[in-house]
């Protein structure tokens, strides 16, 4: 059950940074990272347009 709410957080996170264009960290696609990484990665884009 929490690994289903992870994986619901994640696909969210996904389609929030896809839409402002980011499909990569570094090297890896976003599929491949934590859902710690991904909330770091849309914290700075949230931080970059405010």
């Amino acid at each position: 059950m929490i690994r289903q709410a992870i994986e619901k957080r994640k696909k969210h996170l996904i389609g929030k940074l896809l839409s402002n264009g980011i499909y990569k960290k570094n090297d890896l696609h976003l599929f491949e990272l934590t859902l710690t990484e991904l909330e770091e990665e849309f914290k700075r884009i949230l931080k970059v347009q405010n």
